[in-house]
């Protein structure tokens, strides 16, 4: 639905008990832009206490709204601006966050005009309703006129960002990254067994690299499988760092910064010895709790990088190095606003420093990937060629043709895994996907990989 476009048979949205879907909506809002949390915790924080009493349909829609309002927030912001005289100052500052969640439902969603205005009104405090309602009807009115506002290339991210894009990039490939995080992505998931099999059980698309993809899923644990652990959820790019490992089964591989852990269960479900280290102990116990799920195994160590060393040294590392995660925009939007120029530079840093490390726990002849969920090109080439460079005897193992990838995967890989590969390689042979590529099946996540090999 654009932002133009007819809405007289727009249908009102859940409607929870005196509009607690919309005020969970703001509630996590708020929290993601004032208190600057990840929306997944906020999320969670939403939906637990009273909040867990809240209808499935209409915690699906409090998310839905509050992920739409983060995701266009950009161009919203810019809507505020057009339709107040003056930017709100002190204590009416807070209805930014209420007027970008109405203007969301208006612009973005397909909520009837009248419901999306009654109830954003209904959720602000009684000295500020007639402001709010003042702007979302002239909004409604002036559709037609304000709609250009959010046509311009990036509108929606901010400019910071938008301009490291053009610069990396160039303009068009920057814009269709931009467009292409503006549509909601699909899930998908990463099969324990056949993905032929998953994908025919829960009515997805079988990707050529492997992952199942759901283009309208309903909750994740109540598709078929779930319980019995045949799956998890793994964006398709995702998936493909492991792959460049090769055959893994037997060997003993480490899994650096390991969670949430979907690259952990991968390895464990072909085989490998997994130690899947990552300093959080609190999201280490997901990890656990999906490994169990899915009658997988690895051993799990809550441990800082800098400062840990292993007994031994592996066959293959994965290091999925902490990053601006700006690759992970399509899912988790609220990144874009946590995140700043400066950071780039300081988790680059930090990325040659546990790139280095990990190289020395290296078995001579195994394999290490460095990846990174980011876009931005400090945190991923740059950090390969510093390793290149720095470490004599690491040699960097390109992405080759079809036919060289086909002979360096698993015996089990998918059919269309080594093209893939191929063709997301870059000038260098590294592995680069981006939002806009495979846009007509619903797009990827931004990733970088760089695979090496130990002399020896």
């Amino acid at each position: 639905m654009t932002a133009a476009s007819s809405n007289a048979s727009r249908p009102t949205g859940p409607t929870g008990p005196a509009g607690a879907d919309r005020r969970a909506a703001l509630a996590i809002l708020t929290e993601v832009i004032d208190r600057g949390r990840p929306l997944d915790a906020a999320v969670d924080a939403a939906f637990s206490g009273a909040g867990a009493a809240l209808p499935v349909r209409d915690r699906a829609f409090a998310r839905a709204l509050a992920t739409a309002a983060l995701r266009h927030r950009g161009g919203l912001t810019r809507l505020v601006g057009a339709l107040l005289d003056r930017p709100p100052k002190g204590r009416a500052r807070q209805m930014l966050p209420l007027l970008h969640l109405g203007l969301a439902q208006i612009f973005h969603m397909n909520v009837a005009d009248h419901a999306a205005v009654s109830a954003t009104v209904a959720l602000a405090p009684k000295p500020y309703r007639g402001l709010v309602n003042a702007v979302l009807r002239r909004a409604v009115r002036d559709r037609a006129r304000l709609a250009p506002l959010l046509a311009a290339d990036g509108v929606d991210l901010p400019a910071w960002l938008f301009a490291r894009w053009q610069n990396a990039y160039g303009a068009e490939t920057a814009a269709a990254m931009a467009r292409a995080l503006a549509v909601e992505p699909p899930l998908d998931l990463t099969a324990r067994g056949d993905p032929a099999a998953l994908a025919q059980a829960t009515d997805g698309r079988l990707l050529a690299t492997g992952s199942v993809r759901l283009v309208r899923p309903p909750a994740v644990d109540t598709l078929p499988g779930f319980d019995q652990g045949a799956f998890w959820v793994q964006d398709a790019a995702a998936a493909l760092p492991v792959a460049l490992l090769g055959d893994v089964a037997g060997r003993r591989v480490a899994d650096l910064c390991a969670a949430p852990g979907g690259k952990t269960l991968q390895l464990a479900a072909r085989g490998a010895r997994v130690t899947a280290v990552d300093r959080s102990a609190e999201r280490l116990a997901t990890v656990r709790a999906n490994l169990d799920r899915c009658g997988l195994d690895a051993r799990i160590v809550a441990a800082d990088l800098t400062e840990w060393t292993p007994d031994a040294p592996f066959d293959a590392i994965l290091l999925d190095a902490p990053c601006t995660a700006t690759g992970t925009l399509r899912r988790h939007p609220d990144v874009a606003w946590h995140r700043g120029a400066a950071d780039v530079a300081k988790l680059a840093a930090l990325q040659r420093r546990l790139a280095a490390r990990a190289a020395g726990w290296l078995a001579p002849g195994g394999r290490l990937v460095f990846s990174t969920c980011s876009l931005e090109p400090e945190e991923g080439p740059a950090v390969a060629r510093h390793l290149a460079q720095a470490c004599d005897d690491l040699a960097p193992q390109p992405l080759g043709d079809a036919a060289a990838e086909a002979a360096r995967l698993a015996p089990d890989a998918p059919e269309g895994l080594a093209a893939a590969l191929a063709g997301f390689a870059d000038a260098e042979g590294w592995l680069r996907t981006r939002p806009d590529q495979w846009a007509e099946v619903g797009g990827l996540d931004g990733f970088f990989a760089a695979r090496f090999v130990k002399r020896g």
